[in-house]
């Protein structure tokens, strides 16, 4: 009996042993074949990281200034100097990162998903339901995604919240436009054709043929996404639009130093931009990386 148990063990133990080492050598193959999306796959995931950790990870309180300490440059103390207030601006980006990821995420998540949505019940349902849509949306697609974050963000009174819904209503019309035009390809398929013969409803066909076959563009949209909308997050802040104090935005940090400090104190300005450029280029390494794996035809274009 002790026997058996013990050589059950042991075979659990080796294919979960087995398991582990296809995973990492299939790591190790990304790795190999995409080293600008392995980079940028680890600059998010350290984003991530410090975005959860921050309380640990921060030296300093980010609220918290002491008057001594007013625009100190960078130095052993404070590796990225301090602000005009003597607080540290390391801790500050630090707990920074929180509010960009959270704007791009839950921006994103509703904006790609509500849109994606909309442009797949739309293409695939056609007639005047797709008519109106689409002149909703070519009306919304008239204006860039900053201008209208920046309508939608006037409108609604600050907060958190309200950034993160503006830019969701700008991210809207280029998902469902994109989701369209997926939604109507596949909806010309053979197997969807037999589908609708054999007396499937036009919800099942959407719920088991096509929205499964969307996931790919819809996973490299919404990568894309999170970059564009870490942008747009740190240029309504700049324009004293976004998250309001004494949150710390990324934006909002370069808006008070561009405005009275660029020239005594120029690196309030750039390690902030710093921390923007490199999070929104290694989103759209990372998809553009998706892209390539998932569609290798459009490799290199």
């Amino acid at each position: 009996m002790r026997t058996e148990r013990a050589v059950k063990r042991v075979g659990v133990t080796s294919r979960a042993r087995q398991r582990v080492q296809r995973i990492l050598a299939g790591l190790a193959t990304f790795a190999r074949r995409q080293p600008l999306g392995t980079i940028a796959l680890v600059t998010v995931l350290g984003a991530f990281g410090m975005a959860v950790l921050a309380s640990w990870v921060a030296p300093y309180d980010p609220r918290i200034g002491v008057a001594s300490d007013r625009l100190t440059g960078p130095s052993l103390g404070h590796l990225f100097g301090t602000d005009e207030q003597g607080r540290d601006l390391l801790s500050r980006i630090i707990y920074g990162t929180r509010v960009s990821l959270a704007v791009s995420f839950f921006s994103v998540a509703v904006g790609t998903g509500g849109g994606y949505l909309l442009g797949v019940v739309s293409g695939y349902a056609g007639g005047k339901f797709d008519i109106i849509v689409q002149r909703v949306i070519d009306a919304m697609l008239a204006f860039p995604t900053l201008l209208l974050a920046l309508v939608m963000v006037s409108v609604l009174t600050p907060g958190l919240d309200k950034v993160i819904i503006a830019i969701a209503v700008a991210i809207i019309p280029r998902a469902a436009r994109v989701s369209r035009g997926v939604a109507l390809s596949i909806k010309e398929n053979v197997y969807v054709d037999a589908a609708r013969v054999i007396g499937a409803t036009a919800t099942r066909i959407m719920l088991r043929h096509v929205l499964p076959n969307t996931m790919a563009p819809f996973l490299i949209l919404a990568s894309v996404g999170l970059g564009g909308a870490i942008l747009t997050e740190a240029t309504l802040s700049y324009l004293g639009l976004g998250v309001p104090p004494p949150a710390p935005s990324w934006g909002q940090m370069m808006s008070g130093a561009a405005r009275d400090y660029a020239v005594i104190a120029p690196w309030l300005i750039i390690f902030p931009g710093v921390a923007i450029g490199a999070l929104v280029l290694a989103f759209n390494l990372f998809g553009d990386t998706l892209r390539d794996v998932w569609d290798p035809k459009l490799r290199g274009r």
